[in-house]
C-alpha cells in the first residue's frame, strides 16, 4: 500500500510560481519509494482528469504534457520520500485540483502510461487568477 499526501496548493496570480509537494509513504512489503514511478495529474471543474507530468523510478526520465512543457518541472527527493511539481508562468487554465500518483509498473527508467497508476492522493487545489 502507498499513501500519498499533497500540499502546496493555493491561489496565485497569472504569471506567478507555485510548488506542489507530495509526501510518499510505502507500506508494501518488498517495495520502497524508489521502486515507484511518480506522476502528477489535474482535474479542472467539469473536465476529465488529465496527465501533467511523470518521473521514473530512477529520476532520470521525465515526461510532460504539451500544455505544461517548459513551464513545469517534476522532481523527487529519495531521502525525504517526496515528489515535487514546480509550476512557473502559471495561467488561469492551470486552475485545477492537482493529484499525485504512484505506479509500480515498468523498469528503472520507465515512464508509465497514464492508466498505469495504482495509488492516488486526495488532491490539492490550485487557483490561478488573471
Amino acid at each position: 500500500q502507498v499513501q500519498l499526501v499533497e500540499s502546496g496548493g493555493g491561489w496565485v496570480q497569472a504569471g506567478g510560481p507555485l510548488r506542489l509537494s507530495c509526501a510518499v509513504s510505502v507500506r508494501t512489503f518488498g517495495r520502497t519509494f524508489g521502486t515507484y514511478a511518480m506522476g502528477w495529474f489535474r482535474q479542472a471543474p467539469g473536465k476529465e482528469r488529465e496527465f501533467v507530468a511523470a518521473i521514473s523510478q530512477s529520476g532520470v526520465s521525465t515526461y510532460y504534457s504539451d500544455s505544461v512543457k517548459g513551464r513545469f518541472t517534476i522532481s523527487r527527493d529519495y531521502a525525504k520520500k517526496m515528489v515535487y511539481l514546480q509550476m512557473n508562468s502559471l495561467k488561469p487554465e492551470d486552475t485545477a485540483v492537482y493529484f499525485c500518483a504512484a505506479s509500480g509498473s515498468g523498469g528503472y527508467h520507465y515512464i508509465p502510461g497514464e492508466n498505469a497508476y495504482d495509488y492516488w492522493g486526495q488532491g490539492t487545489q490550485v487557483t490561478v487568477s488573471s
